[in-house]
């Protein structure tokens, strides 16, 4: 019923954009009939709105991945650096919620570890609403951040990096084998930053994949048996995604470098001194407005990205 009501509406909007434009052409050429300059420019601006919501729509069209409509998890690892790096992956992480919420999406948090004096070590996010997964995913790989350290007395210039993993959320129709005897579950005190999201009992989870490797971790509820549920959701969907990317790693073997977001390759630098740029480095997509991305401009980066994913598909270099 979702999945139709969703096909109902894109159709609807389909529909709107077409009238709009036969009205605008219409208001154009009856301006420019009567010699009418303020229709003809409210025309031309008519235009130019339905031309980026035309755009709009069609990225929206090209989220068709098996799991693009799901909801999903995202994974914040500072990397070494202590805690300069710790304090990037809680900058990365207010910079993804605010994002998220812009879009009307619901934030979850499942799983807190602070840093040693500042920051995070890592965290875990569930995002819900359609699409979620299909507009996060191309943010999966390393960030790095150059600035001058808040944290360093000489004030000087220091490079962080931060990991982020995307994966989707799977619903119980989709079966994925997962055998008892290839699991290790630990219980941990949940020991988060504070705030209403994080409860301070004993009931953490820590389930490790042992084939795989894969760990996932959940702290979100004072019940052990709802957090060994929710992160048993969680590994299920990681090894989902992983059949998922081996999928389309077997299409992209002969991709160019530059569309790879693979876990541990960088994809985007955000530099903070001496000049100010947040550049991607797989799109070349750049902007000096650093404030507005971290505060959750992402969109333009999101969309480049998409895009040249599906064209590299489109145009058969994802190999054939």
């Amino acid at each position: 019923m979702q999945e139709r009501t969703w096909l109902e509406n894109s159709i609807k909007d389909v529909k709107s954009l077409e009238f709009e434009l036969e009205d605008t052409i219409t208001l154009i050429e009856l301006g420019e009939a009567e010699s009418d300059s303020a229709a003809i420019a409210e025309g031309e601006l008519a235009l130019k709105e339905l031309k980026v919501r035309a755009a709009k729509a069609e990225l929206e069209s090209l989220l068709s991945g098996e799991a693009d409509a799901n909801d999903c998890f995202l994974e914040i690892h500072a990397g070494a650096g202590g805690t300069e790096s710790q304090d990037w992956a809680q900058i990365l992480s207010r910079m993804y919620i605010r994002w998220a919420e812009g879009r009307g999406y619901k934030v979850e948090y499942l799983e807190e570890s602070p840093g040693d004096e500042a920051g995070l070590k890592s965290l875990t996010l569930k995002i819900l609403g359609r699409n979620s997964y299909g507009w996060l995913k191309t943010e999966s790989g390393v960030h790095r951040l150059v600035r001058i350290s808040p944290y360093d007395a000489a004030s000087r210039r220091h490079t962080s990096f931060s990991s982020v993993w995307v994966y989707p959320v799977i619903d119980e129709t989709i079966e994925v084998m997962i055998e008892d005897k290839d699991l290790r579950v630990d219980t941990y005190r949940a020991s988060g930053a504070g705030g209403q999201h994080v409860n301070k009992t004993d009931s953490a989870i820590r389930i490790t994949h042992l084939p795989t490797g894969i760990v996932v971790q959940c702290q979100n509820d004072r019940s052990q048996h709802r957090n060994r549920a929710e992160a048993m959701s969680m590994l299920r969907a990681r090894l989902y995604e992983a059949e998922l990317k081996k999928r389309e790693e077997q299409l992209q073997a002969d991709h160019d470098a530059k569309t790879d977001i693979g876990w541990g390759h960088q994809i985007r630098s955000y530099v903070l001194q001496p000049y100010q740029m947040v550049k991607d480095l797989r799109t070349e997509v750049e902007t000096s407005n650093t404030q507005a991305v971290l505060d959750g401009d992402l969109d333009l980066f999101m969309e480049a990205a998409l895009a040249l994913r599906v064209e590299g598909s489109a145009n058969g270099d994802l190999g054939s």
